[in-house]
């Protein structure tokens, strides 16, 4: 039998502003094209041998 999932906890005070400013930083940024290459051949392959 499955275990209850509990609430997720609010942010507040100084966490909820670290994460604010970690999102608004990683919203920006943009990966270059040697990484994103490499991240669809790795997905490419892994969706060749998916058997769903």
């Amino acid at each position: 039998m499955a275990k209850p999932i509990k609430e997720t906890p609010v942010l507040s005070g100084k966490d909820a502003k670290n994460f604010m400013k970690n999102l608004q930083s990683s919203a920006s940024k943009k990966l270059d094209a040697a990484t994103r290459a490499r991240i669809k051949t790795s997905f490419d392959k892994l969706n060749s041998i998916a058997q769903f």
